[in-house]
């Protein structure tokens, strides 16, 4: 996985590296300090249920958000769940870490503008993502499932750090990449010297995020290339291709790119098409619940 060292703008045709990429990201969007502290705390090992909900609790807006997640059907609890303390000992420190970081990403993101991207089909693409993701994670039996929902829900926030503060090379991008066909990220790298993967993975570095959860983010493109976490890069990869299928599949007209399944990524998770389709099946009702939860109510309909 990159690191956040700065590189000279000269080796990139756009003139501008991604770290003063990100690094001005950063500065455009930062989470909120409970988010921080959160993800500091998640990794001390006295960090107890009632010490993260005080945290968190300070945060009215987060916290509301918060327990809404954790009492709809998404979650399916028998007995409401009514404070931030009670949701930790339920679900656990690191799933709720998990939540903390994708509302207020979504959150502060949602904010950003951009004319290059149409905004509910970019959620929409990132929460079934995001399904399909953890449900992978669960099929192949890692280690606490919920770290992939979130990683398949940031897998191309990248792309609005990029659209945002570099809109004609990323439009021309987009035309190189439509003109081809070929996949977005291959134009990207193609005129910017590097990809919205790689900047989505170093935004999360900068923001201290889980080593996996960043590498998983940055070689969703090309897991074969991940020096570490695999499995994670493997299932956002696989997660992020079945999408486009079934985004495909809702619009016979759709003219996107979905990007071959890499062999080598079906190889680490010893899975194979034949997963593909149950998969699918299982995920739509998911899907809409996770909409109705993670998302602001303007980017739930088409």
């Amino acid at each position: 996985m990159s690191d956040i060292t700065p590189q000279a703008s000269g080796d990139y045709p756009a003139g501008i590296s991604p770290s003063e990429l990100v690094g001005g990201a950063v500065q455009l969007v930062s989470l909120p300090e409970v988010c921080l502290r959160v993800n500091e705390m998640v990794e001390e090992p006295e960090t107890s249920a009632n010490d993260l909900g005080k945290v968190i609790s300070q945060d009215a807006s987060l916290t509301a958000r918060l327990l809404k997640i954790v009492n709809s059907s998404f979650y399916g609890f028998p007995s409401r769940i009514e404070t931030v303390s009670r949701a930790v000992a339920v679900i656990g420190l690191r799933e709720l870490r998990g939540l903390v970081l994708a509302a207020s990403a979504v959150e502060a993101f949602s904010r950003i503008p951009t004319d290059l991207l149409n905004m509910v089909h970019f959620w929409r693409h990132s929460v079934y993502c995001a399904v399909v993701a953890q449900l992978l994670a669960e099929e192949c039996h890692v280690l606490h499932s919920e770290r992939l929902f979130v990683a398949g829900l940031l897998h191309d926030i990248g792309k609005l750090v990029m659209y945002n503060r570099l809109p004609e090379q990323s439009r021309a991008a987009i035309e190189l990449a439509t003109e081809q066909p070929c996949g977005d990220f291959e134009a990207e790298q193609r005129l910017l010297g590097f990809d919205h993967a790689r900047i989505g993975g170093e935004l999360l570095t900068a923001w201290q995020m889980p080593e996996s959860l960043c590498a998983a983010v940055e070689y969703h493109h090309r897991p074969d290339e991940a020096p570490a976490h695999r499995i994670e890069a493997s299932i956002v990869h696989i997660a992020n291709s079945i999408t486009g299928m079934a985004e495909q599949g809702l619009d016979s007209r759709s003219e996107v790119y979905v990007q071959p399944i890499d062999p080598i990524a079906w190889q680490t998770l010893k899975l194979d098409e034949t997963i593909i389709e149950p998969l699918c099946q299982r995920a739509g009702p998911l899907f809409s619940d996770a909409l109705e939860v993670i998302l602001p109510r303007g980017f739930r309909s088409r």
